[in-house]
């Protein structure tokens, strides 16, 4: 299930970035700064009231020296696309000026729900002033104070209430749902239409030339499938080909959404470290991961290349050990006959409960050839493990002290779980409890 988005839009100087970061950061608790964007922040991910949503501030995108009118029109536009909810930010001590009208009219034609919020009302005696804002038609305004962050609960209960109930489209649990991502011109456009056999993405050689996100269903051998795009830019324009940062924020939904994640990398241009920081959204949402090198009809090969770029591909990816990796051509649908059985070997690996007592004779024959460490003259004891979760697998080990459970030693189990019952593919969670 994706979480919502929430954009913050308004005329400049009415407070959105502080506003922003009042919510992320202060009052509200903050779950994790979207990784590799933090010095951006223009957008991160938040909780209120067990509400997990994404936060876009408009305020920090940087449009370049258009007209003020263009930029605030510009900067609408952006979060109408990508928002479930627009928080509207108004300045309650200069009224309702032309460009908060300029911005409503954008908004009330998007029917994308609206929160009205009035901010720099400082202190009581200051409400009076939210009164003239019933007029631009958003219902009733919520006056907040970014300097004291006062009204910002109130507001936020506005917000949540217009989240999508279910979450979006849900499929039947037997239903594959994969996803592509990778930075733009790997191929993943390519990649879709190869593995449907039909033309249905737009194909460029322009990067960030696709712009909706469409599910894809499909069946092959008799199981079905669901291809969620992670839909590069929605619209033409240097602002949206320039702000790649939400191509990001799109490309975290289509993961959450999916059961396993193809990583798109070119083989032409080898491995940046974009690549290392897209990868490391599928890891650490926990989801079945597959590393497709795409291109490789065009790389000039001998019998050791593919060893030498797979050891390249272990070597800044070590997070990434349980993936497998394929190498594909789109063009020349060079091995595309073995990603689907692929991506449904990592579902179903993604999705396998090990019974508990083999679990334990795994578990206890590792603990046999390895004993456990010992810290400050304190052995770990490990009593039993049980599987409590799938997608991805996980699994409680009740011990004598979890402090006593060191990283190493929690990897060694984990390999030897995977020597046991494979999970290629999917991560692997182990949390130590101490036993009651």
């Amino acid at each position: 299930m994706a979480n919502p988005v929430v954009a913050i839009v308004g005329r400049p100087n009415v407070g959105k970035s502080t506003i922003f970061n009042r919510i992320v950061g202060e009052r509200i608790s903050i779950v994790e700064d979207v990784p590799g964007v933090t010095r951006d922040r223009i957008y991160s991910r938040a909780e209120w009231l067990n509400h997990s949503f994404y936060l876009i501030d408009t305020g920090g995108i940087d449009i370049g020296d258009e007209p003020l009118l263009v930029q605030i029109r510009q900067q609408a536009e952006i979060a109408i696309d990508e928002a479930d909810v627009i928080i509207f930010m108004t300045n309650g001590r200069d009224g309702v000026t032309a460009a908060d009208e300029e911005v409503a009219k954008l908004l009330r034609r998007s029917n994308k729900p609206v929160v009205l919020a009035v901010n720099k009302i400082d202190n009581p005696e200051m409400r009076d002033l939210i009164y003239d804002f019933y007029a631009l038609g958003f219902g009733e305004p919520y006056p907040i104070s970014g300097a004291h962050g006062t009204g910002l609960g109130d507001l936020l209960d506005a917000v949540v209430r217009h989240f999508p109930k279910g979450g979006g489209q849900e499929y039947e649990e037997d239903v594959i749902k994969f996803c592509l991502i990778g930075r733009p011109n790997v191929g993943k456009s390519s990649l879709v239409n190869a593995i449907l056999g039909e033309e249905r993405v737009i194909v460029s050689d322009i990067a960030g030339t696709t712009r909706d996100a469409v599910d894809t269903s499909f069946v092959r051998e008799g199981q079905e499938y669901v291809i969620i795009d992670t839909a590069g830019m929605r619209k033409r324009g240097k602002i949206y080909e320039s702000t790649e940062k939400y191509s990001v924020l799109r490309a975290l939904r289509a993961i959450e959404r999916s059961d396993v994640v193809l990583v798109v990398l070119n083989a032409e241009e080898g491995i940046i470290e974009q690549d290392k920081k897209i990868a490391g959204y599928a890891h650490e949402a926990g989801r079945g991961v597959i590393l497709v090198v795409n291109k490789w009809d065009a790389i000039e090969k001998d019998d050791k290349t593919m060893a030498e770029f797979e050891r390249k591909i272990r070597d800044h990816f070590p997070f990434l050990d349980y993936a497998p990796i394929l190498f594909v051509s789109a063009k020349t649908k060079q091995r595309l006959h073995k990603l689907l059985p692929l991506v449904q070997l990592v579902s179903d690996n993604h999705a396998m409960r090990v019974q508990t007592n083999v679990l334990n004779e795994v578990i206890m024959d590792a603990v046999a050839m390895n004993p456990t460490p010992t810290h400050n003259g304190r052995r770990l004891k490990v009593y039993y493990m049980t599987q409590v979760a799938v997608k991805p697998p996980t699994f409680v080990a009740f011990v004598n002290d979890p402090e006593l459970m060191h990283f190493s030693y929690e990897r060694f189990l984990e390999n030897r779980i995977r020597d046991a019952f494979g999970f290629e593919g999917t991560p692997i969670k182990i949390i130590a409890r101490p036993r009651k």
